[in-house]
């Protein structure tokens, strides 16, 4: 299966002449797939993804989405890239929300009817048709991500990107947004590129994870790899998972056991520990 994006040993120079490298592992995303980007705060996440995005062009190494080189072929490829920037008030724009998920259905001369299709279809996916009216200024932090995702999806992209989707999110905010994801990824087939620093989510949602620590790509794998690498991550600043940790810590003590995603799953590996009198 050919990927849709593969980044090979980056190279940027910013206008202050900040230097960031991304090298070690390749970066490729395949269709369909869950990506997770995980790293400390300057790590060169946010490169990456304005590379993916077109928005910045590598000084070395390679940028490939859809088989281009994003920075030279914007126009094309900007239908099949939704994304959401951690900060949506910088990118909600339209008066309504109803005006904002219409923005690119419009600039690209949709008629009205089709607009209002597109619109209604987004609205309805992410369950905000009572917001169509509203001004977006006044919506909570998790309806704003939600009126940021209908726009990015109005033109159903191949591939969505956002950036720290749960920042700012209370706990069912942040349930509903995972289970959104999830939702798009199984029935709309989009892949999904993420970044986030809330790490306990992401074995719900991640079907690989990236790991990124100075300017390196330093790991790559399932979140049960990954999340058994404590020290890998504890090394790029990082805490596994609290689930992950205490199951590492059953397997150090000699407990053959799996690395749980849920809760639930948690919980049917300690009743099976349990049964086996493994523990008391």
């Amino acid at each position: 299966m050919e990927p849709l994006i593969k980044v090979q040993c980056l190279k940027h120079i910013y206008p202050d002449k900040t230097e960031v490298n991304l090298c070690g592992l390749d970066f490729i995303v395949k269709p369909g797939e869950r990506v997770v980007v995980l790293g400390p705060n300057g790590s060169g996440k946010t490169t990456l993804i304005s590379h993916i995005l077109g928005l910045l062009s590598p000084v070395e190494g390679t940028v490939e989405v859809l088989g281009l080189s994003p920075d030279k072929n914007f126009n094309k490829i900007r239908k099949e890239i939704g994304v959401v920037f951690q900060n949506v008030d910088e990118q909600i724009i339209g008066p309504r929300v109803y005006d904002d998920i219409a923005f690119t259905p419009r600039n690209e001369g949709l008629k009205k009817d089709e607009v209002e299709r597109i619109v209604s279809s987004a609205a309805n996916m992410l369950n905000i048709e009572h917001l169509l009216n509203k001004i977006p200024h006044y919506l909570s932090g998790g309806q704003k991500k939600k009126v940021a995702l209908a726009g990015a999806l109005a033109t159903m992209p191949q591939i969505l990107i956002m950036d720290e989707p749960f920042d700012a999110l209370d706990p069912k905010s942040k349930k509903e947004m995972v289970n959104l994801l999830n939702k798009l990824n199984k029935e709309k087939n989009i892949t999904l590129i993420l970044t986030t620093h809330d790490i306990d989510v992401v074995p719900q949602l991640a079907d690989t994870i990236y790991v990124i620590n100075h300017g390196n790509i330093v790991m790559k794998g399932t979140p049960e790899e990954v999340f058994s690498n404590v020290d890998v991550l504890r090394c790029a600043n990082l805490e596994p998972p609290i689930l992950a940790e205490l199951f590492s810590r059953l397997c150090n003590n000699g407990f053959k056991t799996n690395i749980p995603k849920e809760i639930d799953e948690a919980e049917k590996l300690l009743m099976m520990l349990l049964e086996k009198r493994q523990i008391v």
